[in-house]
């Protein structure tokens, strides 16, 4: 294995802000060795509550988890794999970003969920673990000062339970997150934790924190209120094998203007689907067409579920304005981590749209990854971008005005 005095990467001084509380490091090397020492070498000397990674499913795994647990021996690890990493110069491929904490604005703890066995208790005893694991450092009241990000094996169809009942033993504190990816092989996809990257598993990450913060989603879908109803399906698989009495990719083809061996993502990034939730619409991404005309999803689905087509909107109008909403009343941003559906991606990309989403991202150092789904309070959604804006701490004049 290189050691990390051999080689030499972007400095990190080059890579943040002088007073970043969060540091970035990121690696383009496909050599797990070489990556996981690249960025031990860019968080060389610094004092982290944490390191949090997202990574290619292009890596070979065990090498790498091997290698990032030698070069991040003295701090808590973990991360996911994605369907692409949401950097400082842009969306890339094929490469790892990692994001260090520092240890004194930030208390952070992570544990393991398996989806397997996920039930109320579990849950419940996953979030007091964390509270108590946290106690010894706490930079504020752990009710009022703690956020919660969940990465999630992205293709198990337990995500929704395991949502329904961690929000339920959070209670009022927030959380949010994303669905590992595996670059839209559709194989298998890993969380990271404990020096090993696990299947069919959930990590839960609490972290505790003086400085302001707000979790939020956004998205810039439009009804066409034209609706589709769900009359044969399978939940347990998220398949949908009928709309309307008829084959399901017939109908949806046929909503879209195109035949159904025309179908691929490109399509159902333009062409999504919806499920209306009291007045908000929640996206439906349409995963896969099977050879039996069948349609797989990335989130739930069962029969008597009407789903409404929808169309895009404007993406960087949407996301610009939400970001600006949000910074307001934060003061100075610190950084955005967000967790931004691949489907997004690939609507910019189509689009050549990528400096110009850029430029938006850049005036809130948003970083992250791209998903096969988002969370945020106990709810699975997909094409959001769904995340944490963090800001900087309040001067102490400033927080005894406030209260």
């Amino acid at each position: 294995m290189p050691n990390p005095s051999d080689v030499q990467p972007a400095p990190l001084s080059g890579r943040n802000p002088p007073d970043a509380l969060i540091l970035l490091a990121s690696s383009d090397s496909t050599d797990a060795d070489v990556a996981a020492a690249e960025l031990a070498q860019q968080f060389q000397d610094q004092e982290l509550a944490a390191v949090l990674f997202f990574c290619s499913a292009s890596y070979d795994l065990p090498a790498l988890a091997a290698a990032m647990n030698l070069s991040f021996a003295d701090y808590p690890l973990m991360g996911c794999t994605t369907s692409g990493e949401l950097t400082d110069t842009g969306y890339h491929k094929n490469s790892i970003l990692a994001l260090g904490f520092k240890h004194s604005d930030f208390c952070i703890e992570a544990a393991l969920m398996p989806l397997a066995s996920v039930d109320l208790v579990a849950a419940q005893a996953c979030v007091t673990e964390l509270m108590q694991r946290c106690q010894p450092r706490l930079k504020g009241d752990i009710s009022q000062h703690s956020f919660v990000l969940t990465m999630v094996d992205g293709l198990s169809p337990k995500e929704e339970l395991f949502l329904a009942m961690l929000n339920s033993a959070l209670g009022k504190i927030p959380h949010f997150g994303g669905s590992a990816g595996d670059d839209v092989i559709l194989g298998q996809t890993h969380v990271y934790l404990n020096g090993e990257f696990h299947s069919d598993a959930a990590i839960v990450v609490m972290v505790n924190t003086h400085c302001p913060f707000t979790v939020f989603t956004t998205h810039h879908i439009e009804s066409l209120q034209r609706k589709l109803v769900v009359t044969r399906a399978d939940s347990q698989t998220r398949r949908v094998y009928e709309l309307n009495a008829e084959p399901a990719a017939l109908v949806y083809a046929r909503e879209v203007g195109i035949a159904a061996d025309e179908l691929r993502p490109e399509v159902y990034a333009l062409h999504p689907l919806a499920v209306l939730i009291g007045d908000e619409y929640y996206v439906r991404s349409i995963q896969k067409v099977n050879e039996d005309l069948s349609i797989d999803f990335y989130c739930a689905v069962d029969v008597g579920i009407v789903l409404t087509a929808m169309q895009p909107g404007d993406i960087y109008s949407g996301v610009a304005t939400k970001l600006a909403s949000v910074a307001a009343p934060l003061g100075e941003v610190e950084m955005v981590l967000a967790c931004d559906c691949f489907l997004r991606e690939l609507e910019i990309r189509l689009q050549q749209g990528n400096e110009r989403i850029q430029r938006i991202f850049n005036q809130y150092r948003v970083l992250g990854f791209n998903t096969y789904g988002e969370q945020l309070n106990g709810i699975h959604m997909n094409q959001t971008f769904t995340g944490v804006m963090i800001a900087k701490p309040k001067p102490l004049a400033a927080e005894a005005e406030d209260c």
